[in-house]
């Protein structure tokens, strides 16, 4: 017999948003989880569901108190919480323990990850904007990595990281300095240069312009790894990946992992969705997550915090 059981309206829109926005055909699924993956169910009185959506890059505890204080009916995480199958559900695990306290509360997750990455006008194309503004100089964007396949109609242009080519040179710090501005005013990046050699001493290679960028948001050195580009720029890289490019004469910058990625939500998505989701409820709201934040912290040795007083 069929289950009489089903989704709340608001979460079926919600749903149909952001595949209309950002289509599941676009996701990587040979190994990413995306799409509707903690679904809730409607009590029969679809005005007793409220109309808000929570936006985070990443859903942790802290993130899931908020959806129940806020009363947020479905979180949109960009990062999937669900990544692997599962052999239990206790309270033992902090994954776990979200899914648990979510479904208590009758609270849907949405997660649609890699399909945001690459689809057209999506999280890469946003971070590609970030150094295409430079007075007199034209600049040309083509896709690092296409998806091979049929794709809906209108999004064949989409793919894996961008490369920005430059009609001429642009200073490696103003490009530095608009990452950092426009990724939420960051005060700290890393970064990894070339490094000129002699026989006895190896001296810093003097700060070059910049003719291509190579951008790919999150842990991008398998999109990056073969690209033209003289800067990479992505989330997170291992020691070896940004040797094996700096030794290619390549530069590399890395901001950590969802500082790449977070203020897409409420630069683009937040708007988005809302906009797309009030064409049927007047009354939706989405909202941006204020308790999620990189795990990541740079501390100054001589400046520790006050807590170490």
């Amino acid at each position: 017999m069929a289950s009489a059981l089903k989704s709340p309206l608001f979460t079926q829109r919600v749903v149909k948003a952001m595949q209309s926005l950002y289509p599941l055909e676009l996701a990587d699924r040979a190994w990413d989880n995306v799409g509707l993956l903690q679904e809730n169910i409607s009590t029969g009185d679809d005005t007793a569901t409220p109309s808000t959506v929570l936006l985070t890059n990443d859903l942790t505890e802290r993130v899931a108190q908020e959806a129940i204080v806020i009363g947020a009916s479905v979180i949109v995480s960009y990062h999937p919480f669900i990544f692997r199958g599962l052999k239990s559900v206790t309270l033992a695990d902090p994954q776990q323990r979200i899914l648990l306290q979510l479904a208590q509360h009758n609270i849907a997750v949405y997660s649609p990850h890699t399909a945001i990455d690459a689809a057209p006008g999506g999280m890469n194309d946003w971070l590609a904007d970030m150094v295409t503004h430079w007075d007199g100089v034209s600049t040309r964007r083509s896709i690092v990595q296409p998806i091979s396949g049929p794709l809906p109609n209108g999004l064949t242009s989409a793919g894996y990281g961008r490369l920005i080519e430059f009609s001429q040179p642009v200073p490696l710090r103003e490009i530095i300095e608009a990452y950092a501005s426009r990724l939420g005013g960051l005060s700290h990046i890393m970064i990894a240069r070339p490094k000129e050699h002699s026989a006895l001493i190896a001296r810093p290679q003097s700060p070059a312009d910049i003719t291509s960028v190579a951008v790919c948001a999150g842990s991008g050195y398998d999109v990056l790894k073969d690209t033209s580009a003289d800067l990479i720029v992505t989330g997170e890289m291992t020691h070896h990946s940004a040797l094996r490019l700096t030794m290619l004469g390549k530069t590399v910058i890395t901001v950590f992992h969802s500082n790449s990625e977070r203020k897409f939500l409420e630069a683009v998505l937040q708007a988005q969705l809302e906009k797309t989701l009030r064409k049927e409820d007047a009354t939706a709201q989405v909202i941006v997550s204020m308790e999620d934040e990189d795990p990541f912290e740079i501390w100054d040795v001589n400046n520790l915090p006050s807590f170490f007083k």
